[in-house]
Parts: C-alpha cells; structure tokens; sequence
C-alpha cells in the first residue's frame, strides 16, 4: 500500500491497523485469561517481558509488513529494537505490542496496544487500544480521535475545558515514581490524582474526561518512543496538548528512542500556565 498525507489514505491507514490492534487484543486477552500458557521471558524488576508481548509484536509486525512492506517504511518496536542510530525511511511504524507489561501481570486491567505510524517524526495515525475493556482509541492527523467501544459504537473523543490549574486533575503512575517526581506532584497545585497503569490508559482518562493532566519526569531511565507516539496523536486530535516542558513538540526516530526530560500532556486549556508552574518547582528541587 503506498503512503503519503492525503486524508482518504490516512484514513484507509487506520482502518486497517483498527482491525490489527483488534486481533491483538484477542491474543493478549488470551494470555491473560489464561486459555494459553503465559511465561516470563525476561524477568526484569523495571522492564519485564512475557510470552505475550512476544506473540503480540510478531503478530503486529507481521500483519503490517504484510500490508506496507518495507521499501517505504521502517519498522521501531520495543520487544526488536537495537543499536543508536535513526531508523532510514521518512514513514516509521512505532510499536508497541503491550505497554502496562506489569499492569498485565499484576491483571489491573490497565495495559494497552500502541500502534503508531509517524512520518518525519511526527504521528500521523495512531492507535490505542485497551484490551480489557475492549477500548479502541484511534485518530488520524487533521481528522479528529474517537473512540470505538466494545459494542462497535463510534464516539468522537474531546478533552475537558477545565481552566483552571486548581481544578486540573491528574493521572499518574502507580509503579514509576522516583523521589524526585513524587515531591514535584505533591507540589504541584492540581485538583484530585489518579494512579493508573499504561500511558495509553493514562491519556485514556484525559480524552474520556476522567484527568486532564499527565506528566512523565525522567530518572536514571526515560520513557522510550513507543510509550508515546500512539497516545500523544489520540490526545493532541482530541484537543489536548503533548510537549516538552519547553513547550516543543515531542519527535520521534531520533536513534536514542529515550524521552528524556519532563513531558507534560493535558487538556490545553492552561497548559502554558502549567509548564511554567512546573519548571519553578523543578528549580526548587533541584
């Protein structure tokens, strides 16, 4: 299938990965359900890797290459990604097969599928899907996200318009919260916060209005591409805001696939406010 940034091809583009983050979510939920032997590949504390991430990306990258080939396109996926260097086509696939991998262990609910394709490093069709609630969020660049719930309705996703920063809420991790990030929510003056899974059920509760806030604040390790080239699209095509802290949008395929530094994603409302109330109290800690 040949790629370019016309509508009517972005669009047939997400139909067809619609369909491929379906069939994963069939796979997934029948590792976690337990109708197939579910094992630990790799045991990590930080970063573990079971048989269904493996047989969720071989089924992703299969499906696609079947489609898209790999003349035009290259193809970034957590459980096959090596070296330093930026992958060579202007179209990247970024993937990946289950973000929330704990979450999934720990059988919350709240893992996901990221399937992203970005062109110049930048997403132009994303999406998300929650497996467990049979969620899937989808968006294609200028054509808004809506949300495909188990039923097959259609729901067109927009943010909150919350405006004020006091009233903002936030989601953040339950597992990935060093010192220095929790002092920085402790003191960031938000409204109510919300402690979930996966980054793609986290911008999950800020496109259904549930949050309106989501920072990642990086340690000794950052994020990596694949946690946010999916979401960012579902957010930003919702009308929410995705940046650096400097206010800069996030780029992808850069040959270190870490994010470092903070990202903040919100609602947009007052998102400028919030960047800048968030680099005073980085200041202060640091």
């Amino acid at each position: 299938m040949k790629l370019d940034l016309a509508s009517n091809v972005l669009e047939n583009v997400l139909g067809k990965i619609v369909t491929i983050a379906s069939a994963t979510c069939n796979i997934l939920l029948s590792y976690y359900d337990g109708t197939k032997l579910l094992e630990l590949e790799k045991a990590s504390q930080s970063s573990p890797v079971t048989s269904a991430d493996l047989a969720a990306n071989q089924f992703i990258l299969e499906q696609l290459i079947s489609i898209f080939g790999q003349e035009q396109c290259s193809y970034l996926s957590e459980e096959t990604h090596s070296g330093s260097q930026a992958l060579p086509k202007d179209w990247v696939w970024i993937i990946d097969p289950l973000d929330g991998t704990k979450d999934f262990l720990q059988k919350t609910g709240e893992f996901a599928i990221h399937i992203a394709l970005c062109y110049l490093g930048r997403p132009v069709v994303a999406v998300v899907a929650i497996p467990e609630r049979q969620h899937l969020y989808c968006a294609a660049k200028n054509q808004g996200a809506y949300l495909q719930d188990k039923t097959g309705q259609i729901i067109p996703l927009h943010v909150s318009q919350v405006k004020s920063l006091s009233e903002l809420a936030l989601v953040t991790s339950r597992n990935h919260r060093d010192d220095r990030f929790q002092k920085l929510i402790e003191l960031l003056p938000l409204g109510p916060k919300h402690y979930v899974g996966s980054v793609g059920a986290k911008i999950a509760a800020l496109v259904q209005k549930q949050a309106d806030v989501y920072i990642s604040l990086s340690g000794k390790s950052a994020p990596k591409d694949w946690d946010f080239a999916a979401p960012e699209l579902i957010l930003t095509e919702a009308g929410g805001s995705f940046t650096y802290l400097d206010g800069t949008p996030l780029l992808y395929n850069r040959g270190d696939v870490s994010q470092w530094g903070a990202l903040v994603a919100s609602n947009g409302a007052c998102h400028q406010e919030l960047l800048e109330t968030i680099k005073e109290i980085l200041q202060q800690l640091d």
